[in-house]
């Protein structure tokens, strides 16, 4: 949520005073937020915006819309050696007792060993103005403990992801190397705070991001830096201004979940019903859910269109050449040159007549069109 270039200390003090400014936003009802930790709730609960301006006393005011929010007001500045003026943002799930209500699975944080943690996804879109000294980034959160929804931050880790930057700024830490991650090169960012603070920084901006977090939290586990015993409790993505701001805009902002696993020990029943009679089918429908140059986002829908339940399925298709899926969430990927099969996980198989269940993935390379896909139930 903050990002810096100065010592320790510093650190120390502006995260402090920005993640406990937040704790203390009382929601608000306004579209027009002004007051310096207001926010309000969008899509009926699902996401919160805060405006969250906690490095400065000068004015900031941000308009919420349906998927999003614009900062109309950014007074003031900061020196670039120090800690930003604020970080408005829109979220989803709990950041120090402020929690979206809509689906929300992160009330209680979601541990990244579970298997539905392969399954938290995000986009965004934003616009940036010409002027101005800031980041644009994402702030995804993990603490080391299971928390309640009124826990502040406990000492895990906050996972950045800056999608761009303008002026001489750089994150918090030192650089620790580079990732090739999403189909994109990224610098590596690296500094402890009273907890790690991991920033990766697109070489090249973009103002479109669509990825799975456990893509990157992969990464930071890979060095060290987090575990997957710890608990994810918010994905948020907004800014972090030094000088002006105004016209900074989440424009379109989503997180998606995977289906929930079943119990890991379930009581078998003690006279097991034979499986019925009837035919077993399944159809799959591909969806491109968000593209920009280079890749996309896209998921597939596999419905069970026979007659009978089935316990698993199999969904295939051939991209053209130069396409193919650098990470996948809610199936089993199995890939050879352009063509792809993904096949269920243990807990989304088993489909009744008319049931139907969605995996999803990122896709390196151009789309000419939506592929056909074929489906084989058993």
């Amino acid at each position: 949520m903050r990002s810096l270039r100065t010592t320790l200390l510093t650190g120390l003090l502006s995260l402090g005073l920005g993640a406990s400014a937040l704790a203390a936003a009382a929601p608000a009802t306004a579209a027009v937020i002004c007051e310096q930790y207001g926010s309000a709730p969008i899509q009926n609960g699902r996401y919160i915006v805060g405006n969250n301006r906690w490095g400065s006393s000068a004015t900031q005011c941000i308009d919420t819309t349906s998927t999003g929010f614009r900062v109309t007001q950014a007074d003031g500045s900061n020196p670039t050696n120090g800690s930003p003026k604020s970080y408005p943002t829109v979220y989803y799930g709990c950041h120090y007792g402020v929690c979206s209500t809509s689906g929300n699975i992160l009330t209680n944080g979601l541990q990244a060993s579970d298997p539905a943690f392969a399954g938290i996804s995000t986009s965004v879109s934003m616009s940036y103005p010409s002027s101005g000294t800031y980041n644009a980034a994402y702030d995804i959160w993990f603490h080391q403990s299971r928390p309640s929804s009124t826990t502040g931050q406990n000492n895990g880790a906050e996972l950045m992801i800056w999608l761009n930057r303008q002026g001489s700024i750089q994150p918090i830490g030192s650089r620790v190397g580079t990732a090739n991650l999403n189909g994109a090169t990224w610098e590596v960012w690296s500094g402890n705070i009273g907890w790690n603070v991991i920033s990766y920084v697109r070489t090249q901006p973009t103002t479109n991001l669509s990825f799975n977090v456990k893509t990157f939290w992969d990464d930071v586990v890979s060095r060290g830096l987090g575990q997957n015993s710890w608990w994810l409790t918010s994905v948020q993505a907004g800014f972090e201004p030094w000088i002006g701001g105004t016209g900074l805009a989440v424009n379109n902002f989503s997180v998606t979940t995977g289906s929930t696993p079943p119990p890991t020990n379930p009581t078998p029943p003690t006279n097991p019903t034979p499986p019925p009679s009837g035919t077993r089918a399944c159809t799959a429908t591909y969806t491109t859910v968000n593209a920009w140059p280079g890749g996309s986002q896209g998921s597939v829908t596999v419905r069970n269109s026979g007659s009978t339940a089935i316990s698993g399925w199999a969904a295939g298709w051939t991209y053209p050449s130069g396409q193919s899926v650098t990470s996948l969430w809610n199936g089993r990927l199995t890939q050879s040159g352009s063509s792809v099969t993904v096949r269920n996980e243990s807990y989304n198989g088993a489909l009744a007549p008319g049931a139907s269940t969605t995996f999803g993935f990122q896709v390196s390379g151009t789309s000419s069109g939506t592929p056909a896909v074929s489906c084989a139930a058993s």
